[in-house]
């Protein structure tokens, strides 16, 4: 049986028609309104594209400007630890002249009365004292009593030195001699015999409680008159002996 060729007109309802004109109507809003959406969308991508580039341009300056204060900062912290350490360093070489300079000066005075550099026959002199803390004993010191003689004299002599230490004891100025010093009833006289000049050496214990404030040293020479001399506790705890001893 032979196909029967198709109708050449197609009889639709106004409805129909209708239908079919909405459809395409749909079609092409939406066609229209994806443009329209891809538009926008390619416009804001251009428009965030140069304030992305901008952003980041800032931020690697801003990182640059850290890290450069940064490198400031140490090297000015270095610069200062560097600084300390040269006061340091300036401030104990200062020190140790001043001590040797110290040194040099009691030297030059010891020599100068040795040799009777003021051309006059003196005679004996009290030059100074040293004080040191006896070790593994309280309150113990010990103690080393510098004398001299002008050179021009020429002849020995002989004698010894009373030690007398003054201070505080229960708020009240006390002195301290002889028995009273931690010998019981053995002499504390410290024996000295020379011709230009002699350091002696003893010992003396102090009470607990009694605070030293200067010693008082009474050198009896043989067939002539006694020298005394005091020396404050301070002075007489300098290593370098240089005290002040006052005649």
């Amino acid at each position: 049986m032979a196909s029967r060729p198709p109708p050449r007109f197609v009889v639709r309802t106004l409805e129909d028609a209708t239908r079919q004109r909405r459809k395409r109507l749909v079609l092409v809003g939406g066609w229209v309104l994806s443009l329209l959406l891809a538009g926008f969308g390619a416009w804001f991508a251009a428009a965030r594209v140069p304030a992305a580039v901008a952003d980041r341009g800032a931020s690697l300056q801003l990182k640059g400007d850290n890290e450069d204060l940064r490198q400031q900062l140490a090297n000015l912290q270095r610069a200062g630890q560097v600084a300390d350490v040269a006061a340091k360093e300036l401030k104990r070489n200062l020190a140790e002249r001043d001590e040797e300079i110290s040194g040099l000066r009691t030297d030059l005075a010891f020599y100068s009365r040795l040799v009777g550099g003021g051309g006059q026959r003196d005679g004996l002199k009290i030059q100074g004292a040293r004080s040191t803390p006896v070790k593994g004993a309280a309150n113990a010191w010990n103690l080393v009593v510098t004398l001299t003689q002008n050179a021009r004299r020429g002849e020995v002599i002989k004698g010894s030195v009373k030690l007398a230490v003054e201070g505080i004891q229960g708020n009240k100025v006390a002195t301290l001699e002889g028995p009273a010093l931690g010998q019981g009833s053995q002499s504390t006289d410290l024996p000295f015999s020379f011709k230009y000049f002699q350091q002696i050496q003893g010992s003396f214990t102090l009470p607990a409680g009694f605070k030293p404030t200067r010693l008082r040293l009474v050198a009896d020479v043989t067939g002539d008159q006694p020298v005394t001399g005091t020396v404050t506790w301070s002075d007489a705890l300098r290593n370098d002996e240089a005290n002040d001893v006052q005649q």
